[in-house]
């Protein structure tokens, strides 16, 4: 039986796509993915063209935020805070369903506004974009709740404005690595890839 392609509905379906819960060609497919199908990471032929594509590079003018430099040693130092930070990224893109669009915007305003504190100046950006805003917001609250778990097993804050800033300018970097081609959710699905479900350390060195 010759099934039609749900979306041209002229060439023959050869494939089931769960974005659009129904039978497709490869050619719509291939053209439509992540631009008008709201693939899900979970796809076997995302998967494989993932797999198959290589992300475009980044030159060093490129790299944002080039004045910050992030040694090993303050990855390692901070690692707790980058695995509360970038779990805090997945979970609000997966809820809200923002994509790579929108997770830029939510980390280009608030390294501005840590930018700001490094200054002395107390001045808040804020994403107009909903999905991005929304995303900055549960980034907000990831810190504040790391810096009170801290607090209670150290019995004082050690969380730096500058360690923030310097982790949320990695996952910044990181998205920039990880965006391939016209993916819409590159970060997301790198971070549930490689991402522990188990908590991480809840103390900084």
């Amino acid at each position: 039986m010759n099934i039609p392609c749900k979306l041209c509905e002229k060439r023959r379906a050869r494939r089931h796509c769960p974005g659009v819960e129904g039978e497709i060609c490869s050619q719509c497919c291939g053209s439509q993915r992540e631009i008008t199908i709201e693939c899900p990471a979970s796809c076997e032929y995302l998967k494989e063209a993932r797999f198959h594509e290589q992300p475009p590079a980044v030159t060093e003018d490129q790299v944002p935020n080039p004045d910050i430099r992030l040694s090993e040693k303050f990855l390692r130092d901070t690692e707790p805070l980058v695995f509360t930070l970038a779990v805090a990224l997945k979970r609000a893109m997966e809820v809200g369903g923002a994509v790579d669009f929108d997770a830029r915007e939510a980390l280009d305003a608030e390294i501005r506004t840590y930018r700001t504190l490094q200054t002395g100046l107390i001045y808040d950006t804020r994403a107009p974009n909903p999905y991005a805003a929304a995303i900055q917001q549960k980034l907000r609250e990831a810190v504040e709740q790391f810096s009170k778990e801290q607090a209670e097993q150290r019995g004082m804050v050690t969380v730096r404005d500058a360690d923030v800033l310097g982790v949320l300018v990695f996952l910044q970097r990181l998205k920039c690595a990880t965006t391939m081609g016209a993916a819409r959710t590159g970060v997301r699905d790198f971070l549930t890839g490689y991402l522990p479900e188990a908590p991480a350390p809840a103390v900084l060195v």
